[in-house]
């Protein structure tokens, strides 16, 4: 049983590795307002559209696979921090229906309108979407009684504090962890463009992306290094072999240095980002820096998912009760579910190598002016 929720909590650090690293969709789409020449807002709408689905998917298969594995989490985070994860929601259909009707024939709102929608996607669900990922380190209000669900009268097992999910939304740690993925999402949506997009004006363009690249990858350098250092002075939770929650100083960055090889992996994740970032910036040349830092990013995002859970780490601390935290050992599937699940993620090399051939098919070449025509959806 141990070791499939070991297993569990890793497949869903994987997903949202990989959720992080599409959200360069989001980053992109900051950028579309601030773009004044008309065909190349055109070009950067084309290039993100056609890999808005597949942050979108990832997106709910995270959400699914926590529900399937990690029930408690889903109920209690999903159930009582609804203002920051309906936001999120919303975002996200605001974004689905602005790249379904942005360029239709008939719309009334003009495309202005529906530009606006897809920032607000890429800003605000970006930093929520951080926040939710803080709330699992910095923890939140409420409580666990696993006894009331036999109450017929008011059978519900997580109780929230009355701010529903707003304290964590305005949480200065999960601030901090929030626009760093904004700023992480940015870069990589300026990587993205950069080398996907073939402009009329070819080098004005790749200049400006490269701009790009540097000032949001510096933010985020110093946004990040300022959460690495709220994270590592905070305290943790940790199950003790009695079964009984305790506060543990550090204990965030004691998990970096106990599971050593999750330490190496981040260690080698950073560099590959800082990497990516920055040799493209300066390196009119390089053009592989969007799959070295997004190579990076997973492997970071894994790695905080991995300290997060694992060493008998609580990764959903309540500061009112420790004892409700949640650990992947109290907030699990049965036995049965989690041995059921694991033979279908067999398939997941399957689908990975699906996306991966849709990909290089939908990317071999680069946008260009010439493919923008009338019937472009969009």
């Amino acid at each position: 049983m141990e070791a499939l929720q070991i297993y569990w909590w890793f497949v869903i650090a994987l997903l949202g590795g990989l959720l992080v690293f599409l959200l360069f969709v989001q980053g992109g789409q900051t950028m579309i307002m601030g773009t004044r020449d008309a065909s190349d807002k055109a070009l950067i709408v084309s290039a993100l559209g056609r890999k808005w689905e597949l942050t979108f998917t990832t997106l709910v298969v995270f959400g699914g696979a926590f529900f399937a594995s990690f029930p408690l989490y889903y109920s209690t985070s999903f159930g009582g921090a609804y203002w920051l994860w309906m936001i999120i929601l919303l975002s996200f259909v605001m974004q689905a229906f602005s790249y379904e009707f942005r360029s239709k024939a008939g719309n009334v709102f003009g495309t202005a309108t529906y530009d606006m929608f897809l920032w607000f996607n890429g800003a605000v669900g970006c930093v929520l979407l951080g926040e939710a990922v803080g709330m699992q380190f910095f923890g939140a209000d409420f409580t666990v009684a696993r006894g009331s669900i036999l109450d017929a009268g008011s059978p519900v097992i997580s109780t929230w504090g009355p701010s529903h999910g707003w304290d964590v939304i305005f949480s200065l740690p999960c601030l901090l962890l929030g626009f760093a993925v904004l700023f992480l999402a940015r870069t990589m949506g300026a990587l993205f463009l950069e080398y996907s997009v073939r402009s009329g004006n070819e080098a004005g363009f790749a200049r400006q992306m490269r701009r790009r690249v540097l000032i949001n990858g510096t933010v985020f350098t110093m946004l990040f290094l300022c959460f690495l250092y709220a994270l590592f002075t905070a305290d943790g939770y940790s199950t003790m072999e009695d079964g009984l929650v305790v506060k543990v100083p550090y204990k965030y960055f004691f998990n970096l240095i106990d599971l050593w090889w999750v330490g190496a992996t981040f260690l080698i994740g950073v560099l590959l980002v800082l990497y990516g970032v920055f040799r493209t910036a300066l390196d009119a040349g390089f053009k592989g820096g969007f799959w070295w830092a997004g190579a990076g990013v997973v492997a970071v995002v894994v790695c905080l998912f991995c300290i997060s859970g694992y060493n008998n780490t609580a990764y959903l601390p309540s500061v009112t009760d420790p004892q409700s935290s949640l650990t992947i050992y109290n907030s699990s599937s049965t036995e049965f579910t989690l041995k059921v699940m694991a033979w279908v993620t067999v398939l997941v090399p399957v689908v990975v190598g699906y996306i991966a051939y849709v990909w290089h098919k939908m990317t071999s070449k680069p946008v260009t002016p010439s493919e923008l025509n009338s019937d472009s959806h969009y």
